[in-house]
């Protein structure tokens, strides 16, 4: 939804979807275009060249089950990882 649009917009659309992980990519976003200001860039600079959605490390639970049993239950979590670079004219 976001990949290929300058960063103003992109947060603007963040802001607009009513999506929980939304909070998540806005808040990512945010920590990359920080890290591209330390650098001496603007926002206005710059664009969403890449981001992805990677697999991370699995949460391993049990469940009680039926006759003293367990169920296995495995948490995914996901690494979330977005590439800035510079609109070129």
């Amino acid at each position: 939804m976001i990949r290929g649009k300058d960063v103003l917009t992109s947060q603007a659309l963040l802001k607009q979807t009513n999506k929980r992980v939304t909070e998540a990519i806005a808040k990512i976003l945010n920590s990359a275009v920080s890290n591209a200001k330390q650098k001496g860039l603007t926002e206005s600079q710059l664009y969403i060249s890449k981001i992805t959605a990677d697999q991370g490390p699995m949460w391993k639970r049990y469940r009680a089950a039926t006759f003293g049993r367990a169920t296995p239950i495995l948490k995914r979590t996901s690494h979330l990882t977005i590439e800035l670079d510079l609109i070129t004219k």
